[in-house]
């Protein structure tokens, strides 16, 4: 606890508590692994992070990048997927991830057309931020190869979504929005109901600092969501591609086993993880 709130009279700490208990914020730092957490609101969240093997054996910052933000009865969240054969595929996804989650949580009347002119225009502020960038230690052919492939830009796929509960006698509401192979799934009570997205999910489609959106345009769900149905939503990268078959909730230990790899001698591929449920 703050020591400055054991200072106060109980009834304003619980007042102080509740408040701080409708916020919550995770990023992922892509420098470290991040063990399986879960928060509780009126959301459930359940998150993780792990770099691949080779990654954490070289220093290597991850290529995924996730982040959650909740405040009373909205939240936001996003996944990215930097693509290894792109230049830095790490900065797409953290420079994508961030401004995805800004823009699905002070946008207002959300839509796949204006999510489509965002991406097109981030583009554009994206390439100059990675212009900034030095070429630490490079110099004569390796320098020459490397500016031209930045020039060809950094690219990441993406998930992203915001959910606002109901309340006061209205429904609420679900969006989400993506391109590229990672995971997205959808439950309704216990039943999944991902078939919704089926033939959607592509290699080929992804997002670049050099051209904006690759391969299309995003793909975008909407819903409402009624008061009584319990729903579980469930995003990850391919690093858990192992979770695929899988219907029914799975165990904090075992996503962890997944996250640390250790049968295996480590994750083949970077693993971000975010689960919600409401």
């Amino acid at each position: 606890m703050n020591p400055l709130l054991s200072l106060l009279p109980t009834s304003k700490r619980k007042g102080i508590n509740a408040r701080l208990a409708q916020r919550f914020a995770y990023i992922s730092s892509q420098t470290g692994d991040q063990p399986l957490s879960t928060h509780h609101s009126r959301f459930m969240c359940r998150y993780g992070y792990g770099r691949s093997a080779e990654s954490a054996s070289m220093g290597e910052s991850g290529q995924d990048f996730a982040a959650v933000r909740i405040h009373k009865s909205v939240c936001c969240f996003v996944l990215c997927d930097g693509v290894g054969l792109s230049y830095q595929g790490d900065f797409a996804a953290r420079y994508l991830g961030s401004s995805l989650l800004d823009w699905m949580e002070q946008g207002q009347d959300l839509s796949a057309d204006k999510l489509g002119l965002y991406l097109e225009r981030l583009a554009g502020t994206a390439a100059e931020e990675l212009d900034r960038q030095p070429l630490h230690h490079e110099s004569g052919l390796m320098r020459s190869v490397l500016e031209d492939k930045r020039r060809q830009g950094s690219q990441s796929m993406y998930i992203c979504g915001k959910i606002e509960l109901p309340k006061r006698g209205t429904r609420g509401r679900l969006r989400l929005a993506w391109q590229g192979d990672s995971r997205l799934r959808l439950w309704n009570g216990t039943e999944e109901i991902s078939e919704l997205f089926d033939h959607t999910f592509s290699t080929a489609e992804r997002w670049s600092t050099n051209r904006g959106p690759i391969g299309g345009k995003p793909h975008w769900y909407e819903r409402s969501i009624p008061a009584d149905m319990p729903m579980r939503l469930q995003v990850y990268s391919d690093g858990l591609s192992d979770l695929d078959p899988i219907r029914e909730p799975v165990p904090d230990e075992q996503i962890q086993v997944l996250l640390d790899a250790s049968h295996t001698g480590g994750l083949d591929d970077d693993a971000a993880f975010i689960e919600l449920q409401w």
